[in-house]
């Protein structure tokens, strides 16, 4: 009998998880995966991006709302959840920027924060892992670090002469970074709102891309999850201190979203199995070898 397939999915902020990856998961879910978000952070100095939500009583508890907001996004989702406990680092802003806050998660040592993500892969024994590239996927202090967290577990859980008090080894077989945004997606989105007669509202976003490097090419792996769009978009609302439900995001009809661009986008970063790119599936070279593991 083959061995149940897991996906550990590893974010920075509770909302990171239903921005980046989320309709995949929904997918693998209803295939019967089983889907594991790791939060590395609380989220405690997330801004409210939600006007109705902007108000005293909402920043004096933000910690517990996002809390409370993460188990109604996993929930919907149908993931299991686990945080890692690190303390949101902020945004810093300015010229210069200011130092970031003591004791936060960007300013831990890796090797050390990698533990108790090493604890929960060699406990949950993932087959895949997503997290973000080498720049955050967008240069956020937490996403850089989960980066380099993300990477530092996936090389030690394996390894038995590694934090050899955190249980069992455990080799996961592939990692993925999210590629959230390529030019080509963009593109695609922006003209179909066009072709539709609709205001697009990618026009600045395309501008300003002019001089950025386009990830598109780094994309290896390309997972058709358009069905799973809807659950990903009420995942994100539940976030509701961190996403305007008038706002942009959910500028695009849902209709014109699955048929301009009906995948969300991977590159696969390290493997241990053989599987021939491009591939339309995380698990690609594991399915056939999970139940020998």
């Amino acid at each position: 009998m083959a061995e149940q397939l897991r996906l550990m999915a590893v974010h920075a902020h509770p909302d990171d998880e239903s921005s980046k990856g989320a309709a995949t998961m929904a997918k693998y879910v209803a295939q019967g995966v089983d889907v594991l978000v790791v939060t590395c952070t609380g989220g405690e100095r997330g801004s409210v991006l939600n006007p109705k939500l902007d108000r005293p009583d909402v920043w004096a508890n933000i910690g517990e709302i996002r809390r409370a907001e993460m188990d109604a996004a996993r929930a919907i989702l149908g993931v299991d959840q686990a945080w890692l406990g690190f303390v949101d680092s902020g945004l810093p802003e300015g010229d210069p920027l200011p130092p970031l806050p003591g004791g936060c998660f960007a300013l831990q040592d890796v090797e050390v924060a990698a533990g108790p993500l090493v604890r929960l892969m060699r406990e949950f024994r993932p087959h895949v892992v997503t997290t973000y590239d080498e720049e955050g996927g967008y240069p956020h202090p937490d996403h850089i670090m989960c980066h380099k967290v993300s990477m530092a577990a996936f090389e030690a859980a394996g390894d038995p002469e590694r934090y050899p008090e955190l249980g069992a080894p455990w080799q996961p077989l592939k990692l993925y970074y999210d590629i959230g945004f390529s030019k080509g997606k963009i593109m695609a989105l922006h003209e179909g709102m066009l072709a539709a007669g609709l205001e697009s509202p990618y026009e600045e976003w395309l501008k300003r891309w002019e001089d950025r490097p386009d990830k598109g090419p780094r994309i290896t792996t390309r997972v058709e999850c358009a069905e799973y769009f809807p659950v990903r978009d009420d995942a994100l609302r539940a976030h509701a201190t961190q996403v305007d439900p008038d706002g942009f995001w959910f500028h695009v009809p849902m209709e014109l979203q699955q048929r301009a661009w009906p995948t969300e986008d991977f590159e696969l970063a390290r493997s241990m199995v053989d599987s021939p790119l491009p591939e339309s599936d995380l698990f690609a070279g594991v399915r056939e070898t999970a139940h020998a593991r």
